[in-house]
């Protein structure tokens, strides 16, 4: 029980760096999956990660900038038209190689944790 307060309070006051360097993932892998507007990534994101619409906008015209996306504009029953983003080829190419890297990345945190653990408890 103590650790999955800790985990939830963790997830709520997430060290900053560490979310920097994880969201362009974040978004990368939901529009993998499905064309979003703005606020529609933000929805998504912040049921596990607590994130301002400050961080996301920006990195939405980085990655439109850097032709890791294309944005088109469709129409809402709910008011003015949306900018959609879609990630493009050299989008999901990109995603590929970040994954790879984040996944050796995680594993050698990880194994660097356990073994932080071991040494401790010996």
């Amino acid at each position: 029980m103590y650790r999955t307060n800790l985990y939830k309070k963790a997830g709520e006051k997430m060290n900053p760096q560490f979310k920097k360097g994880v969201l362009e993932i974040c978004v990368l892998v939901i529009l993998e999956k499905k064309d979003c507007y703005g606020y529609e990534l933000i929805e998504k994101i912040s049921k596990h990660i607590k994130i301002s619409e400050g961080t996301i906008y920006p990195l939405l015209h980085k990655l439109t900038t850097e032709g890791f996306c294309i944005t088109y504009l469709q129409e809402s029953a709910e008011g003015p038209s949306r900018k959609y983003y879609q990630l493009t080829e050299s989008g999901v190419e990109y995603l590929r190689k970040n994954l790879i890297e984040w996944k050796a990345f995680t594993k050698s945190v990880d194994t660097i944790i356990e073994l932080g653990d071991e040494e401790n408890h010996e």
